[in-house]
């Protein structure tokens, strides 16, 4: 089953559940189009929406919200499973006429719960039947099998059906939990994925602008030093320890020198340009995802005809988003063969031709989705342009430099 089968079920099975038990016991069990009914499953829907970025304290403060009008209670308190920390209560919500009095360090009965590691009810002595806080449920909350925090719930009720009612919400928060670490596994992984792709490119890059120097060292001594400075501050660029994202700037001044050496390679077969607005300099894009394109643009396009050729990037700003396109008026491609050479799984395709197209394609897919995949127009003898979209919002686990 897929990980977003698993998510639904660890989601609907609980859920349906849980929300059926709450309302029997409420006594307002008639239909699933009842208004209790549908209440309870915007707070659940709430609840679970704020859960899934995991035990931070705007989640919690986000979820009791939602918890106490679900659970009927006079106040619902969020922990964290370190008892030490200055901060411990995450979030605090009661009725009116109720303060967060229980926030700060642990209060004994959620220690009480964590240390024994199931439900623990704790009893105001000083409290007669019937007033608002009677007392609490507490129950641990828990992640791949160790206390992730705690829910305590604060009622005037504390009966063996309150304390199933709150077992069965903690279950399914801690069920939440357990997905909001998936997903945050899942983009750790990409990120890993991302940043493996990236490595690629660099060995590359290497072999053919060492190639293009060579072609000067014994004709032309003083511009095969040039372009070794030109190489080393591509290089410099390339290979450094960097973030996931660089400015825009960063990736244009690496394509200026990039160029230069294939200048010294093609002379006046040679035509470039970039166009971009200035106020789209800063905007963050996927390091290192320009020059493959560029250097596909050239060794395959234009390096590929008899003549000149001329190479354009052009970047737009289209409000979220960049629009970019890399266009040659090269020789072209088959459709067919770009088809397959995007369709191929990553390990394949990125060991024989296309190399850099195909590694920008698998990279972008990973960061931002399929949607965002390489999209490319040419036909033999008609040139080839590659486009792009670049959000403007860099993706969580993702850092810029």
């Amino acid at each position: 089953m897929s990980v977003t089968g698993y998510a639904l079920l660890a989601f609907l099975s609980p859920l349906s559940a849980l929300i059926g038990f709450l309302l029997a016991r409420s006594g307002r069990f008639r239909s699933w189009r009842s208004t209790a009914a549908l209440d309870a499953l915007r707070g659940t829907a709430r609840t679970a929406a704020a859960l899934r970025a995991g035990l931070t304290q705007a989640a919690a403060r986000r979820a009791v919200r939602h918890l106490r009008p679900l659970l009927g209670a006079t106040a619902v308190a969020l922990s964290s499973a370190d008892p030490s920390a200055p901060d411990a209560v995450l979030a605090f919500d009661a009725v009116a006429g109720h303060t967060g009095a229980h926030l700060g360090t642990l209060p004994a009965h959620v220690r009480s719960a964590l240390g024994s590691g199931g439900p623990h009810v704790a009893v105001d002595p000083g409290c007669a039947p019937g007033c608002p806080i009677r007392g609490a449920v507490v129950v641990p909350l828990t992640t791949s099998g160790r206390a992730a925090g705690a829910l305590a719930v604060y009622g005037s009720e504390l009966s063996a059906s309150s304390v199933r009612a709150v077992t069965e919400v903690a279950d399914w928060v801690s069920g939440q939990l357990e997905l909001a670490e998936l997903d945050a596994s899942r983009r750790r992984a990409h990120a890993a994925e991302t940043r493996a792709l990236r490595a690629q490119i660099s060995p590359h890059f290497i072999g053919n602008s060492l190639t293009t120097i060579a072609s000067f060292v014994r004709t032309d001594p003083e511009r095969a030093r040039d372009l070794v400075m030109d190489f080393a501050d591509v290089a410099r660029h390339a290979l450094r320890r960097c973030a996931d994202f660089t400015p825009l700037a960063d990736e244009l001044r690496c394509l200026d020198r990039y160029v230069a050496l294939e200048c010294a390679r093609f002379g006046e077969r040679l035509v470039f340009s970039v166009r971009a607005e200035p106020e789209l300099l800063p905007v963050p894009v996927p390091f290192l995802c320009l020059q493959p394109l560029v250097e596909n643009a050239i060794r395959h396009g234009v390096g590929s005809r008899p003549g000149r050729g001329t190479v354009c990037v052009v970047v737009r700003d289209a409000g979220r988003e960049l629009h970019i396109s890399v266009e040659d008026d090269g020789v072209g491609m088959e459709p067919g063969y770009v088809r397959g050479v995007l369709a191929a799984a990553p390990g394949t395709r990125l060991g024989g031709g296309g190399v850099g197209l195909a590694n920008v394609d698998v990279r972008l897919r990973r960061i931002y989705g399929d949607e965002h995949g390489l999209t490319v127009e040419t036909a033999p003898g008609e040139g080839t342009t590659v486009r792009l979209r670049v959000p403007k919002d860099v993706p969580p686990d993702f850092t810029v430099g």
